[in-house]
């Protein structure tokens, strides 16, 4: 059993940071990819403090990019083809205020090597979320599966809390030397209790147990211009220290928005850690289109806009 110093979220936050930076920095010569909507920034105004105590009866988003330079991140779970386009729906529906919300992520990808229409690879999500002041709990399932061959299919169930900062609450020196920009950070830690060929390397080796989160969204003009980070790490069950991490997955990206609609360049490259293996990235270029359906509009509360995942 290992016991863990009490920290504020602050402290949580900021000592999760610093591993991630230094992590960052570890040799490697490969990389790889993770192909869920969690690093997306939130469509959320950063500025407006009432938003997480408002109800949305169901709110998403749809979302289409394409992968305009692929070198190798593949169109499958069996690491075969290259991903060509990207199509995404999310939903989620508040169950009990910011407390208690479902969402689904249907994700699905095609293979430049075979058309690029026809599609190769459906990853789906189902989740339960909440938040309770600074911090934010998940519990997950996701499972990513070959549509156009019969192949290895990916499963897993896990459990993350995250620790969330934002300048306009908590960073008074952020707000004094940057006034016109947000800052939003959050991070966390989650384990994989049940794990079916999730796999903890890119190039299929060993299987997940842990995963270490860190993000950031910086708003560059009243949230019109967004750049964003984000930075993903897993862990062996299978290795000698199964708390070490094992991947690293990474996005930097550029996010435009004008009203419910924004069009995003962003890069991705997931790496092994502990050795050297199969490297995966892309640049790719999305469009994304949020909507949202309050309980207020039908007498049943208030309303929320759809918010990009934690």
């Amino acid at each position: 059993m290992i016991l863990l110093p009490v920290m504020s979220p602050r402290q949580f936050l900021f000592s999760l940071l610093l591993f991630s930076l230094g992590a960052w920095s570890l040799p490697t010569n490969a990389h790889a990819l993770e192909k869920y909507g969690r690093p997306l920034p939130s469509m959320d105004d950063p500025a407006d403090l009432d938003r997480e105590s408002e109800e949305s009866l169901f709110a998403g988003y749809l979302l289409t990019g394409a992968f305009a330079k692929n070198p190798s991140f593949a169109a499958r779970p069996d690491n075969s083809g290259l991903v060509g386009l990207r199509h995404m729906l999310h939903l989620e529906t508040d169950l009990y205020k910011q407390y208690l919300t479902f969402y689904t992520d249907q994700n699905f990808f095609s293979d430049r090597t075979n058309g690029w229409i026809e599609l190769s690879e459906w990853d789906s999500t189902y989740a339960f979320t909440g938040v309770v002041d600074h911090f934010s709990w998940r519990l997950q399932y996701e499972r990513d599966a070959p549509i156009d061959r019969r192949g290895i299919k990916q499963a897993y169930a896990d459990g993350l809390i995250t620790a969330k900062l934002q300048s306009a609450q908590d960073m008074a020196w952020w707000r004094r030397l940057f006034p016109n920009q947000s800052l939003t950070m959050y991070g966390g830690a989650g384990w994989l209790f049940h794990n079916s060929h999730y796999f903890a390397r890119p190039d299929n080796t060993g299987r997940a147990l842990f995963r270490y989160v860190a993000h950031a969204d910086l708003d560059l003009y009243k949230n019109k211009v967004v750049l964003y980070g984000d930075v993903n790490f897993f862990t062996d069950r299978d290795g000698a220290n199964q708390a070490k991490p094992t991947e690293m997955d990474w996005i930097v990206g550029l996010a435009l928005r004008w009203h419910e609609t924004e069009l995003a360049v962003y890069h991705e490259q997931d790496q092994p850690l502990d050795k050297s293996g199969l490297v995966q990235k892309y640049l790719a270029v999305q469009l994304r289109f949020s909507f949202d359906v309050s309980k207020g509009d039908l007498g049943l509360g208030r309303t929320k806009s759809a918010a990009g995942l934690q």
